[in-house]
């Protein structure tokens, strides 16, 4: 136990100070510029800011978990990433970050790779992102619950732990478990060769409220805990307004959850009934929804959760909601304004934005042929509805909320290696959108 404490600890030291140190050359580089430092605690009287981004860091050191594919360790990535690179380009997000200065950041999931152990936030997500993390609006992704390439997921335990805080003892110590496999034996993740059965680092047992939402601490599915309870259920979703904006944070990752990706097994019937409550609830006139997994993937990459997302569509729609926020493919990309069925509605229809651009290697964005981008399996359906995209960036989405609208500026911070030759140093997308108005009263 005390060798685990001393690593928590050790940990969080580690991420103190770069947040200290990134905090410090922020203050710095405004003190040059203006007498005050206005960022992050002054009301900057502007249409508020929220800063998207998901798919950010990558796994610590040179080695990944037994089993893993081997291509997003920090120190060794596959070619032609460098040995740097994965390190230089969440640090070049994080410093978009800090130059925007926006009201609050939305993650789109898969902050830490491979599999969101708690150990692997604070010495790799931390040391960048958490200069600004009492502004993180986070939903998890499945590298923060899964299975992955052959690793064993946490179930959420280090996501949670890292914003909820986690529970100690009597000592001080951090009250951990050591998981066993949350994944199910349908789950694609668990036929990786090599794939372990336990995760042999322990994990602290997140509090049950904070800033990434509810964690429920019993009631899981799959591995037992030593003492004898039940792994905990990482909820996670939560909503918050923000200007004349309501904002809300979901999470898809279902498969390991009891009842699966069914929408009426408990876990996720549960989020559809508080999804539709909340919008119920909701006056403001505009409103978005963010998730990782998207219902429409540029990546022709469509998953099980990405198909299930599709009720959370409907509910949206039905409300007049105007946004929906996704990362898993890492690329950026904007659709058209469509319905659930992915069917083009310039009048109802809501706009989807992928930005997996945090810092993990990128994905080609597919425009033809494609036959897994859609529900329906439509062969065409990027090159009839995607509107802009690229996979040779990594970079920030910039979403201005006004009172009726917004604006939305996506602008690269560094160009990747797989960019082919000749392709311009910079990228950018952005342009205007009006809200719905909401519901009619």
């Amino acid at each position: 136990m005390n060798t685990i404490r001393g690593s928590f600890r050790a940990a969080m030291l580690m991420g103190a100070a770069a947040s200290v140190l990134a905090l410090a050359g922020g203050a710095k580089a405004q003190d040059s510029n203006t007498s005050n430092n206005t960022w992050p605690y002054a009301e900057t009287h502007r249409a508020p800011v929220l800063a998207v981004v998901g798919d950010i860091s990558c796994q610590p050191g040179e080695t990944e978990p037994a089993g893993e594919k081997g291509h997003e360790a920090c120190d060794n990535p596959n070619a032609p990433y460098t040995s740097t690179s994965l390190w230089q380009s969440q640090e070049a997000t994080a410093n978009q970050i800090e130059a925007m200065k926006p009201d609050a950041v939305a993650i789109t999931g898969d902050l830490q790779y491979q599999v969101g152990q708690y150990q692997d936030f604070e010495q790799s997500f931390n040391l960048t992102y958490g200069a600004f993390k009492f502004l993180h609006r986070p939903s998890p992704g499945n590298h923060e619950f899964y299975n992955e390439h052959g690793a064993t997921g946490v179930a959420g335990y280090g996501y949670f732990s890292y914003y909820n805080g986690f529970q100690v003892d009597a000592n001080g110590n951090p009250i951990t478990v050591t998981l066993g496999d949350p994944c199910p034996s349908t789950m694609t993740g668990c036929s990786y060769t090599g794939l372990s059965t336990t995760n042999s680092n322990p994990q602290p047992v997140p509090r049950s409220d904070g800033q990434a939402g509810h964690f429920e601490q019993t009631g899981g599915v799959g591995a037992t805990i030593p003492a004898g309870g039940t792994v905990g259920v990482g909820d996670g979703w939560y909503s918050y307004n923000l200007g004349s904006w309501h904002l809300i944070s979901l999470n898809i990752e279902c498969e390991t959850q009891p009842g699966g990706c069914s929408t009426t097994g408990p876990w996720f019937a549960a989020e559809l009934a508080w999804l539709k409550k909340d919008l119920e609830d909701n006056h403001s006139a505009c409103t978005a929804a963010y998730w990782h997994q998207p219902t429409f993937s540029a990546a022709d990459s469509i998953t099980e959760e990405g198909v299930t997302a599709q009720a959370f569509w409907e509910l949206l729609y039905e409300y007049n909601a105007d946004l929906v926020l996704n990362g898993h493919d890492h690329l950026y990309a904007r659709y058209r304004p469509l319905d659930p069925s992915g069917n083009p509605d310039p009048r109802k229809g809501i706009r989807e934005f992928i930005v997996g651009t945090g810092g993990e290697t990128l994905d080609t964005v597919v425009t033809t042929n494609t036959t897994a981008a859609d529900p329906s399996g439509n062969p065409n359906f990027n090159a009839q509805n995607l509107e802009a995209g690229t996979g040779n960036y990594w970079g920030v989405m910039a979403l201005t909320l006004g009172e009726h609208g917004y604006q939305w500026d996506f602008e690269s911070a560094l160009e990747a290696p797989v960019a082919p030759s000749g392709t311009a140093a910079n990228y950018s997308d952005k342009g205007v959108g009006s809200c719905h108005g909401g519901r009619n009263w």
